[in-house]
């Protein structure tokens, strides 16, 4: 990562992390009646008490669980919004959601918040965490890393990368994040 936007010696006393679920493939589960993959429960406390988590405290937002194809542009606003909020008594804020709307959400969050005073990490999965080639577990953990060693600012961590907003877009054809342009 380019520049000191991440730091390891902001890792030093606990920090409290707001973790904000909103959905995505991260989440799904599979639906044996329908013989499909949803959003119908989340799995993220599954995952999350597979991980040492020492020094941090995660406080769990639920905010939706939505595919992110089926986003709204005000579920993008009411993301924002609740990272607003919840940076006012937070260290650092973790947002788990669907890759396909992941870099609208982000930018979204730049356009109304301007300069957040915490670190702001999205993360999601191309394969759910119900998946035995799942990539979520990873994406989870890198995010609850990135959100204590980034400076403020909003970014999206996955696949062994950390890329901060604005210009931030997903590549289909890689299966990942990149810088827009590249």
């Amino acid at each position: 990562m380019a520049g000191r936007a991440c730091d390891a010696a902001r890792v030093a006393s606990k920090k409290r992390i707001a973790l904000i679920s909103t959905g995505g493939t991260i989440e799904k589960t599979y639906d044996e009646l329908q013989g499909v993959l949803d959003n119908r429960t989340s799995v993220l406390d599954v995952m999350l008490a597979s991980l040492q988590l020492q020094g941090i405290d995660i406080v769990r937002i639920p905010l939706m669980n939505k595919d992110s194809l089926q986003m709204s542009p005000q579920d993008h606003d009411l993301i924002a919004r609740t990272v607003g909020s919840m940076a006012e008594a937070h260290d650092g804020i973790v947002i788990v959601h669907g890759t396909d709307r992941l870099a609208v959400t982000g930018e979204r969050i730049v356009q109304l918040l301007g300069q957040v005073r915490v670190p702001v990490v999205l993360t999601g999965a191309m394969r759910p965490y119900v998946m035995r080639n799942t990539d979520a577990l990873q994406n989870l953990t890198e995010a609850l890393l990135a959100v204590q060693v980034c400076a403020p600012g909003v970014y999206v961590a996955m696949h062994n990368q950390v890329l901060q907003f604005p210009g931030v877009v997903k590549d289909k054809d890689k299966g990942t994040f990149v810088r827009a342009g590249n």
